[in-house]
């Protein structure tokens, strides 16, 4: 469960455009949090979430940095997502998401951790207001 093979990491062009085209968008600083619902037969049947964690090349020139940011945004998303994964099973979800560190200083993984804690109920409650927009529309 606190695992992130790569089937889990969002690579697809046609789902990244998707993403980005129909997706929402919040903010948790220093993360921009883009997101989509997809169909079941969008990603691997066992696949419930995909990610993509990205860092500006315009605000870390180094690789070095870039990684070390990317690596730190990863292994917190690794152990919050048992919360985001068990939500979206219970209401038969699929996900598309892709995290984008946008703060051009690295912030220490206590820091960044922290802020997963709100960016995980942040996006549950994002995807049930959706979702209940939706319904009250189609009804």
């Amino acid at each position: 469960m606190y695992s992130f093979p790569k089937q889990e990491h969002l690579c697809s062009k046609k789902l990244l455009d998707e993403l980005f085209n129909r997706g929402h968008r919040f903010m948790v600083f220093p993360y921009s949090v883009h997101w989509a619902l997809c169909q079941a037969d969008e990603l691997p049947p066992q696949v419930v979430a995909q990610v993509l964690i990205a860092t500006s090349k315009k605000k870390f020139h180094h690789a070095v940095d870039r990684n070390h940011v990317k690596r730190l945004t990863r292994e917190c998303y690794r152990l919050h997502k048992p919360e985001l994964i068990h939500y979206l099973q219970d209401n038969g979800h699929k996900l598309l998401l892709a995290i984008n560190y946008i703060h051009p200083q690295v912030f220490n993984y206590s820091t960044l951790y922290r802020k997963f804690d709100k960016l995980i109920p942040q996006l549950i409650r994002e995807i049930d207001k959706t979702i209940s927009k939706n319904a009250s529309c189609t009804q």
